[in-house]
């Protein structure tokens, strides 16, 4: 598949699955931040260029998608698939704990600057709002790392390669 038809299936089906399946979670309590899972996975995937577009088209059409500031979602998720993009020439991104620790990074920043919003300039629900920001980076790097171990297993080849400028070891 081209990488544009790619690049589009992949921001409209997260957006289709977070706006389905991951909504009547979220209606229970329970966050996956299917934005930030797939910006980092196509950063990882692409680089900082991609990541950072992916990011902000896809926080872009979310916001366009909700009752949300225009750009709300846009900045956090460009900036924030620029940082894994360039981090991803240097980690290596097939280690269950590399992705890990991005996915729950990633979920962090996305949330604690989504709950900035929600805070409306007074503090008295910050404490509720860092817990679930803490719950959910928690769940969606633990869903997420699955998913890719499933991924990977399914596939029995990488997912991201080798990072570019470097020999490919067998």
């Amino acid at each position: 598949m081209r990488p544009i038809g790619a690049f589009v299936l992949f921001v409209a089906i997260t957006l289709l699955l977070r706006s389905t399946a991951l909504s009547s979670l979220a209606a229970r309590g329970i966050v996956l931040d299917a934005l930030a899972f797939c910006t980092v996975v196509w950063a990882l995937r692409h680089g900082d260029t991609w990541g950072s577009s992916f990011g902000f088209t896809l926080g872009l059409v979310a916001d366009l998608d909700s009752a949300h500031w225009l750009g709300r979602h846009a900045l956090a998720l460009s900036l924030l698939g620029y940082a894994v993009g360039r981090l991803s020439n240097t980690l290596v991104r097939e280690s269950a704990r590399t992705q890990f620790a991005l996915i729950a990074v990633v979920t962090l920043a996305h949330q604690a600057w989504s709950a900035t919003f929600e805070l409306g300039g007074g503090i008295v629900g910050a404490s509720w709002l860092l817990v679930q920001c803490l719950l959910a980076s928690a769940l969606t790097a633990t869903v997420g790392t699955t998913l890719l171990t499933l991924a990977r297993r399914l596939t029995g080849r990488p997912l991201f390669g080798y990072a570019p400028g470097t020999a490919a070891q067998g």
